[in-house]
């Protein structure tokens, strides 16, 4: 069914308009679940095991009498809760932002202007434009359709498509269900056709807001990371637990105090409860979202920053990733010409007239185009005909549109049914995919093989090329001609094999390749990231931009038709060195996807069409085209690229690979840091000396620990060769043998050195505040060292000096000012149990600290000379080394 509205008419609301319905109706989304408040935080907090053993010491502090120790631990737990607030506020406004961008996209006309926003912008009376694979982002009614159907199995359950017609008159909504209505729903699918309607309800007044808050109950699922570390915290954990009694009754048992008892064990679960390990892995995934969202690349799922460094094949097609897609007509071959016809070059002629013989191509051109086109290719046909067709008679803006014949996957051709404005001349105009239109018009052997060679010629100079062909009713056999001027719609065929089409010619566009595209690849190649092309184009204009881009071709082009013909087998050995698949179709990816990741590769495949759905869902990253997929590409995809853009995705595998190396050393840190905190904890009551670190000591600690691991190392910025290395195995532990040996030997060396300090400070000076003050500062200090030393996995410390992470100094900078503090200011000194320190004291715990640096430096630097041992044998070294 044909309806159609001009849309040069329709001019939908003004922004005006559209901003003051927003106020007054609110956002169109379904009812869900608000966002986090503050208190919220707050007692997700109090749950936090930090603050309730910190509450603990306390109490116990106020029972024992000491009051200003159990106002001190409370200072604390302000602070660390204010810590977890920014944290959590900083997380929450990163998925907010996401969740913005995540909103299904909508293109509405307003102002007269074509303008696509995001779904949750629509209002009331807004102007949709739908078109196949869109998802309907509102109730609405039909003002126009051609052939449209939609799946309305969320709301109905029917398993087939229903199709739509044009309201006729003023109309009130109705229920969902059956055929010929001219109602769409929010949440609904568009399978075929196009179409133009006026929204009726938004948000909870839709059909799907009506259903009930079935969405809110939905909870994203934990990603194998997030898997990985709670296996790892419930183990630490229960280890923890079973030390920290331990630890009360051998203090109580040895000592008679079971208070300090208490006191003690608490001490040794605040230095060795892993509860910021998951903390750090949520944030790091959910500030890696939003930071790769900067690239314009939106992280549909948290799993897709898992696995972005793990790429080790790009599967992308040419139009609009690697092009500009903006298409100009290049050159114009009439089939017509009697004599040596050769194609007229436009860029040749650029200030002459067309020439008379090319006249009837560039008219079908258009009539087998939409009359307002959305499409590069048409705009192009359109631009051409404006410009030198103006005030002919091949342009016909008052002829009616009968019918519209879609491409579809067996015929990769479109024809528009036109009648002239005296309802006597009825014309049929087909473009598509030349070898169709050869097939549309009966072609013999011989004229396919002469038409072969002219489109061989075209391609091989990068253009994409379309043939075009028409036909008359008049002269079209019964029962298909007219009876009378007024051609009634359903008479004419089903197939567009049923007209008696004639070949027009061809028409090659071409389509610059974007500037920042060349880099990219090279980039992706020292990455160690293979690049694949798949295109509906002929192999000559595939061959040609792979040229331009510097993409590497091992073996020969590989066709759609050849992979048809090749069993399983073959394409497992082709697959290895095939880059480029040319007059390839949709549902070939699919197959393609599946041929490489039996490999063992990890793929990376974009798309943006509805066929595309199942390949972007079966690829480990799948990757929808945010301006020009269709909303079924984008709902199966991982990841939306957000501006079409063939370099954010490999700025996005860039990001992948920064997050993963800092969560790596964020995990690292911690483990490195609460070895000495637990060794200083448990050792002096194992060996009857006096203890060390108290509960506000430890948690004085977590004031650095905590901003460091989850602030100061997520914003650090990607290492200089984080794209000169092989892609990480997606198999990989966070924590694998090496990253554990290197921060257990860095928390040892710490742990040594302090110890060592605090021994030789306690029978020297016989001073049990000396030596817990000297062994406190030693501590921190090294503590601080090892933030710089653990920012960055390659270059020497002093070098980080030149670092913009701006969080790096605020707590590298705070830690030596509350340092200070509590060893100057007399009464935090008491508070603390410290001693007053001199210069020749601090001239100590520098030496100590500085030693413990050049022991990470020296680990850094052994780690460095097995990297580069690795990358000249080419072998690689195992985890375990």
């Amino acid at each position: 069914m044909v309806s159609t509205v001009d849309l040069n008419t329709v001019v939908g609301l003004s922004e005006q308009e559209a901003i003051a319905r927003l106020k007054q109706d609110g956002y169109n989304e379904l009812p869900s679940s608000r966002s986090r408040s503050i208190l919220s935080f707050a007692w997700e907090t109090v749950q936090d095991p930090i603050f309730l053993l910190l509450v603990g010491g306390g109490i116990i502090y106020w029972i024992l009498g000491d009051l200003q120790e159990a106002l001190i631990l409370l200072g604390f737990v302000f602070f660390i809760t204010g810590i977890s607030l920014y944290q959590e506020g900083k997380t929450e406004h990163a998925l907010e932002a996401l969740r913005d961008l995540s909103s299904p996209r909508a293109l509405v006309i307003r102002d007269g202007q074509r303008k696509r926003i995001a779904g949750r912008e629509v209002v009331r009376e807004d102007i949709l434009v739908l078109a196949e694979g869109d998802r309907v982002s509102a109730d609405a009614i039909m003002l126009s359709c051609s052939n449209l159907s939609t799946d309305e199995s969320l709301l109905t359950g029917e398993s087939l498509p229903v199709r739509k017609v044009a309201s006729v008159g003023s109309m009130q909504m109705a229920r969902p269900g059956g055929d010929e209505l001219p109602f769409v729903y929010s949440g609904t699918l568009v399978v075929q056709g196009q179409g133009i309607a006026q929204v009726q309800a938004v948000g909870a007044q839709t059909e799907m807001g009506k259903i009930g808050n079935a969405l809110q109950k939905l909870k994203p699922e934990p990603t194998p990371l997030q898997q990985e570390m709670t296996r790892l915290v419930s183990r630490l954990f229960g280890i923890a637990l079973l030390l920290c009694i331990a630890i009360v009754v051998i203090y109580g048992i040895t000592r008679g105090d079971w208070l300090k008892g208490f006191l003690a064990g608490i001490t040794l679960a605040m230095a060795i409860l892993p509860n910021e390990f998951p903390v750090v892995v949520t944030i790091f995934l959910a500030l890696g979202a939003w930071r790769i969202s900067q690239k314009h690349v939106l992280a549909r799922r948290a799993s897709a920053v898992e696995t972005l460094g793990s790429a080790t094949v790009l599967c992308v097609d040419k139009t609009g990733t690697l092009t500009l897609n903006q298409m100009a007509v290049q050159q114009l071959f009439a089939y017509n010409q009697t004599e040596n016809p050769q194609p007229y070059n436009l860029e040749l002629h650029l200030r002459e007239s067309l020439p008379e013989a090319v006249h009837e191509l560039v008219e079908f051109c258009i009539l087998a185009s939409q009359r307002d086109p959305f499409d590069p290719m048409e705009k192009a046909f359109k631009e051409l005909g404006s410009h030198y067709l103006a005030h002919t008679e091949h342009l016909h803006d008052d002829w009616k549109l009968l019918r519209e014949y879609p491409l579809s996957p067996h015929l990769l051709a479109m024809s528009h049914v036109w009648q002239s404005a005296d309802g006597k001349q009825y014309e049929i105009a087909a473009k598509g995919a030349p070898e169709a239109i050869a097939d549309l018009c009966h072609f013999t052997p011989q004229q396919q093989r002469i038409l072969a060679t002219q489109i061989s010629e075209m391609a091989n100079q990068g253009l994409r090329v379309l043939g075009v062909a028409k036909a008359s009713l008049l002269d079209a056999p019964p029962p298909f001609l007219p009876p009378h001027p007024s051609l009634n719609p359903e008479h004419l065929p089903d197939e567009q094999h049923d007209f008696p089409f004639q070949f027009v010619g061809l028409v090659g566009l071409s389509d610059p390749v974007r500037p920042n595209v060349a880099p990219a690849i090279q980039e992706c190649y020292t990455a160690g990231i293979r690049v694949v092309m798949i295109t509906g184009d002929y192999p000559g204009t595939a061959q040609t931009i792979a040229r331009q881009i510097g993409l590497m071709q091992m073996g020969a082009i590989l066709t759609g038709a050849e992979l048809d013909l090749m069993s399983d087998a073959e394409l497992d050995q082709r697959i290895q060195s095939t880059n480029i698949f040319a007059r390839a179709v949709p549902e070939q990816k699919l197959r393609l996807v599946n041929a490489l990741k039996a490999k063992g590769e990890v793929v990376a495949m974009t798309g943006d069409g509805v066929n595309d759905a199942p390949a972007l869902k079966s690829a480990q990253i799948g990757i929808a085209m945010g301006q020009r997929g269709t909303d079924v590409a984008r709902e199966s995809a991982a990841l939306v690229l957000l501006n079409d853009d063939f370099s954010s995705i490999v700025e996005a595998v860039k990001m992948g690979r920064r997050i993963f190396d800092n969560l790596r050393k964020a995990m690292a840190y911690l483990l490195a840091i609460h070895i000495p905190i637990a060794g200083m904890s448990l050792i002096p009551v194992l060996f009857k000396l006096p203890l060390v670190l108290l509960p506000v000591h430890v948690a004085f600690l977590h004031l650095i620990i905590d901003p460091a691991c989850s602030i100061v190392l997520e914003a650090e910025p990607a290492e200089a060769t984080v794209m000169q290395r092989p892609p990480r195995n997606p198999k990989e532990p966070l924590f694998g043998r090496k990253t554990l040996g290197l921060a257990v030997l860095q928390g040892v060396g710490i742990l040594v050195i302090v110890l060592a300090i605090f021994v030789v400070a306690l029978y020297r000076r016989q001073g049990e505040l000396d030596a817990r003050a000297l062994t406190f500062t030693t501590l921190i200090l090294a503590n601080l060292f090892l933030i710089l030393s653990e920012s960055s996995s390659s270059r020497l410390s002093l070098k980080i000096l030149k670092s913009p992470n701006n969080a790096l100094w605020w707590v590298i900078g705070g830690g030596l000012v509350f340092l200070l503090l509590v060893l100057y200011v007399p009464f935090l000194r008491q508070l603390f149990s410290f001693s007053f320190l001199h210069p020749i004291d601090l001239a100590i715990c520098l030496g100590g600290g500085a030693i413990a640096l050049l022991w990470f430096e020296q680990l850094k630097f052994l780690n460095r000379s097995k990297r580069v041992i690795q990358s000249k044998s080419r072998k690689p070294i195992p985890e375990n080394l």
